[in-house]
Order: C-alpha cells, then sequence, then structure tokens
C-alpha cells in the first residue's frame, strides 16, 4: 500500500513538472519580448519615440474606439432582436449572423478595395446609372483609411459580441423582463434599464475578445497604410533591422494588451449577477409590425451581406471566373502547406493542452493554477509579437550553436519556429475547450478507476480520453482554422520558398492582383465556415423558442 501511494505520488508530480514545463516554455517568448524593456534604447527606438510611436498610440486607440463602438451596437443590436423580438427570418438570421467569423479582416480589406476601386464594380455602376464621365464629376469615400479599416474589422469581429450577448439574453431569469413589462416599461426600456445591465458581463467578455483582435489585426491596417503598432513592429524589424527596438515597440503593445485585459476582468468582477428562478424559460417574445419586422429584417441583413456574403461571392466569381489562373498547382502547393501546418499544430496544440487540463485536475493548487494560466496567456497577444518573442531567443540559441559549427540555422527559419509560435499563440484556444470538457466529467470516475489498479495515465487513456474525443476533435478543429487563417506569424517566420494561403494572399494583395489571390482567399472562407458551422449546430440545439 506505502509503494502504491508513493508511486501514485511520483505520477502526480510527473504531470505538476510537465505543467510546469509547457507554461515555461510557451512564456519564453513573452518574457523575450518584456526583457527587451532592461536594454539600452538604440537610435532606431529613440527615431521612433521622436517620429511615429506617437501615430502609433493615436491610431491604435482611435482603432479600438471605432470598432469597439460598432461592435457593441451591431452584435448587442442583433443580439437583443434575435433573443426578445418575433419577425420573419428570425431563426435563419441566429445563425447567418455568424457568418462573417469565417472570413479574417485581411481579406475583406483586400476584396472591398478591389471592389470599390475606380474600375471596380461598384464605381462602374454608379458611373454608368448616373451618366458619370471621370473622377472628377462625382466623389467617392477612400476605403483605404482609418475609417475603412475601421469597417472592415467591426465587419468580421461583432460576432464575438453578438454571440456572449445573446446567451447572456437567454440565461436571464423571464421574472425579471416579465417584470419591467408588468411595470409598464416597453421593449426601448426594459432594454436599457434591465436586460442590458444584467447582460454587461458577457457583453464586456465578447468588447474586449474583439478589441484585443483589433490590436492584433496586421493585413488590413498594412494594406490600408494605418500606421499601428502591428504595422510598426514589423517595419522596425525588417524595415530598419533593430530587433531590439522591435522588441520594446512590442513590449508597449503588450501594456496596452495587459491594460485591456485588466479593465475587462474589473468590469466583470464588478457586475455579478445571479438568477433564481425561471432561468432558463422562453421569454415571451415582442410582436413586431410590418414595419418594425422589415427593420428588424435589414437590421440583422447588413451586417451578414455587407461581412460575407459581398466578399465571398465576389471573391468566388473571380475565382471560379479565372480558374486556369487560380486553381493551379501553385494552389495545391499552398493549400499543401497550410494544411501540414495546422495539422501539425492541432495535433501539438491538443496534446499540451490535454496535459495542462488533466495536471490541473490531478492537482487544482494554486501553482498549477497559476501556471497553466499562463500558458494559456498567449492568446492575448498579437501574432506579431510573439513573432518576435520567438525569434529572439531562437536566434541567440542559433548563434550559439553555429560557435565553431557551421550548421546554419537550425530553430530559427524553420518549420519548428513557425510551429512553436503557433503553439504559444493558440494553445488557449485548446485548453479552454479541453478544460470545459474534462469539468463534466465525474470525479467519481477517476475514484473507480484507481480502485481498479489504475494509475493516473492509464485512468486518462482508458477512461477521460474515450470520453473526451468531442472535446479534443473541437480543440483541434478551432486550432487548425485559427492556423489557417494567421498571418503575421507565419509572414515573419516561415521557412525562405515556404508560403501559406494566407501569405500568399497578402503577396498578390500587396502587389494588386486580386484575381490570383481570389482561390486561396476563398479557400480560407471555406476553411473558417468550419466552426462557425458547428456553432450553429450548437445553437440550433440549445436555442429557447
Amino acid at each position: 500500500m506505502f509503494l502504491l501511494k508513493e508511486s501514485r505520488s511520483f505520477f502526480r508530480q510527473g504531470w505538476t513538472i510537465a505543467v510546469l514545463l509547457i507554461a515555461l516554455l510557451v512564456s519564453l517568448p513573452i518574457l523575450s519580448v518584456a526583457s527587451s524593456l532592461l536594454t539600452n534604447s538604440s537610435q532606431v527606438w529613440q527615431h521612433l519615440i521622436e517620429t511615429v510611436l506617437w501615430d502609433y498610440l493615436v491610431n491604435s486607440f482611435w482603432l479600438m474606439c471605432g470598432v469597439g463602438s460598432g461592435v457593441l451596437i451591431i452584435g448587442v443590436g442583433t443580439a437583443w432582436l434575435i433573443t426578445m423580438c418575433q419577425f420573419p427570418g428570425r431563426q435563419q438570421f441566429q445563425w447567418l449572423l455568424l457568418l462573417p467569423l469565417a472570413a479574417p479582416a485581411y481579406l475583406l480589406a483586400y476584396t472591398y478595395t478591389n471592389m470599390m476601386d475606380y474600375f471596380g464594380p461598384v464605381q462602374t455602376f454608379l458611373r454608368s446609372v448616373f451618366a458619370w464621365n471621370s473622377v472628377e464629376d462625382y466623389w467617392f469615400p477612400n476605403i483605404r483609411s482609418l475609417w475603412g479599416g475601421i469597417l472592415m474589422l467591426i465587419l468580421v469581429l461583432y460576432p464575438y459580441v453578438y454571440l456572449l450577448a445573446r446567451v447572456g439574453f437567454l440565461e436571464q431569469s423571464v421574472c425579471t423582463v416579465e417584470a419591467s413589462r408588468s411595470l409598464g416599461c416597453n421593449p426601448w426600456r426594459s432594454f436599457f434599464t434591465v436586460a442590458l445591465p444584467l447582460t454587461r458581463p458577457a457583453i464586456m467578455a465578447g468588447l474586449a475578445l474583439a478589441l484585443m483582435e483589433t490590436l492584433n489585426d496586421f493585413g488590413t491596417v498594412q494594406y490600408f497604410g494605418i500606421n499601428a503598432f502591428t504595422t510598426g513592429i514589423y517595419n522596425t524589424w525588417f524595415g530598419m533591422g533593430d530587433r531590439i527596438a522591435a522588441g520594446q515597440l512590442s513590449t508597449v503593445l503588450m501594456v496596452f494588451i495587459l491594460v485591456l485585459v485588466f479593465l475587462e476582468q474589473s468590469s466583470r468582477r464588478q457586475a455579478r449577477y445571479y438568477e433564481m428562478t425561471n432561468r432558463f424559460q422562453s421569454p415571451t417574445k415582442y410582436e413586431l409590425g410590418f414595419v418594425r419586422s422589415f427593420l428588424a429584417m435589414i437590421s440583422c441583413f447588413l451586417p451578414v451581406f455587407l461581412g460575407f456574403i459581398a466578399p465571398a461571392f465576389y471573391l468566388a466569381y473571380l475565382a471560379f471566373n479565372h480558374a486556369q489562373e487560380t486553381f493551379n498547382n501553385d494552389f495545391i502547393s499552398l493549400s499543401g502547406n497550410s494544411f501540414f501546418l495546422a495539422s501539425l499544430s492541432a495535433i501539438i496544440a491538443v496534446v499540451l493542452a490535454l496535459i495542462l487540463a488533466y495536471g490541473e485536475r490531478l492537482n487544482p493548487n494554486k501553482t498549477i493554477k497559476g501556471s497553466v494560466r499562463i500558458a494559456a496567456a498567449g492568446y492575448a497577444i498579437p501574432g506579431i509579437v510573439i513573432a518576435v518573442g520567438v525569434l529572439i531567443p531562437l536566434g541567440k540559441l542559433d548563434n550559439f550553436f553555429n560557435q565553431g559549427l557551421n550548421i546554419n540555422l537550425i530553430l530559427s527559419g524553420t518549420i519548428f519556429c513557425v510551429v512553436f509560435a503557433y503553439i504559444v499563440r493558440f494553445l488557449a484556444v485548446a485548453f479552454s475547450t479541453l478544460e470545459s470538457s474534462l469539468s463534466k466529467i465525474k470525479p467519481s470516475l477517476d475514484d473507480a478507476s484507481r480502485s481498479l489498479g489504475y494509475g493516473t495515465g492509464a485512468t486518462l487513456i482508458k477512461v477521460h480520453i474515450p470520453l473526451l474525443s468531442g472535446g479534443l476533435l473541437t480543440a483541434a478543429m478551432l486550432v487548425f482554422v485559427d492556423v489557417m487563417k494567421e498571418l503575421p506569424a507565419t509572414l515573419v517566420l516561415r521557412p525562405f520558398n515556404f508560403d501559406t494561403l494566407a501569405v500568399r494572399v497578402y503577396q498578390y494583395a500587396s502587389d494588386e492582383r486580386l484575381v490570383e489571390a481570389a482561390a486561396p482567399a476563398l479557400a480560407i472562407v471555406l476553411v473558417g465556415l468550419i466552426p462557425v458551422i458547428f456553432l450553429s449546430w450548437q445553437i440550433s440545439r440549445r436555442a429557447i423558442d
């Protein structure tokens, strides 16, 4: 018996050590970026402070303000309409509103620029209708601007707020809404005085996700010529060749992110509400008249049309209208590279996330919980910052190995470097999914397994993994799709002559060759539909109608 207890203690310590090692490995890029503050400032950093740093701060501020306002209006408004109002098409719109999640913002930026330029279909149509002969006859807004970037980001990020706000509205006690009605509150007053305050924690969580994705964006702001932190980091490293200044600039962006996370967490702690009865009873929906039903349908249709239908159909038109130019051997090679990286990263991320989740289950002490949270912090850090953080330590290791040995680059500039960055960035996606699935397995099953003589490893393999099959597949799918869409980390870290669909779309768009970019862009959108379909299926199962 003593030997058995000692063996179990040893294996538990093994899981603890594994969790600590994963946390240390994943935190290495973040620590390397933060350590740049301890390095003496270079002339490049002084130049950035004197010239463009203020622009980065101001533009990032306006991006966050614009995107935050837009996603709140669209996300909360559509969530309220879908949850509390009855109008034609409501059942379909509840999942159609998620479709813009499938397309990265940079794809919308490339597509709308092509659609709305002088020779694009929009201006060509307007000139034919109004008999305008040249650009001097009319004014047309320039989409490649700050407001254009804000619009592109709003169209793809509002589903974060919509999804969480809708869940918040559904989980409210029906008594609160019915009480407001009995007191004579009209729909608008019920919304602002009752429903909105109760849903604030969920809304703030969705807003925080949207703002973090805004700060993470590289393709849109770079293509539109917006001086933001992500473009500044890229230009400092590759344009000026100063990795220290790039690291210091990355640290400033990390401070932005940490402040955002702190504010979101503080807001949620200060706004905790508990419902006691009738939580899952369907609320009585407001019956809308003809005019209001029409306005509700338009309000739900426009975000879907602008955020997914119009750009997706335009990309499909370009891709299939020039099939011989787009669907070629190069497209097959790019798809193979993307699928290889995404599959490899998904497998590794799921394995590491399973170790973290199971290690936390076995030893739920403060050290393990803190280590797990550190390991899962990478998702809040922009991809370009993680790329810088990965290159700094791996570059130093390569220089160390090359002392006296001519072995070239064995870490940086390889597939290992790219996959490592993906793991740091997306491990949190896999972990949150598996942690949720694992928490639903009763601890009594662990006790029963151990009473039969199985150790922690055997219990995981024989008991938990079969029960976690759905969660494992979901986690792998989410990481796979995120890797397929990731641009900045791939662009910076990929080996020479190794391009992915996202990188090639970026290259073609930079050369104003959207026809060639259409097929790889369409492939990214189609892959991005996978989690959207999954979410839609879950919503249809859990909807309270």
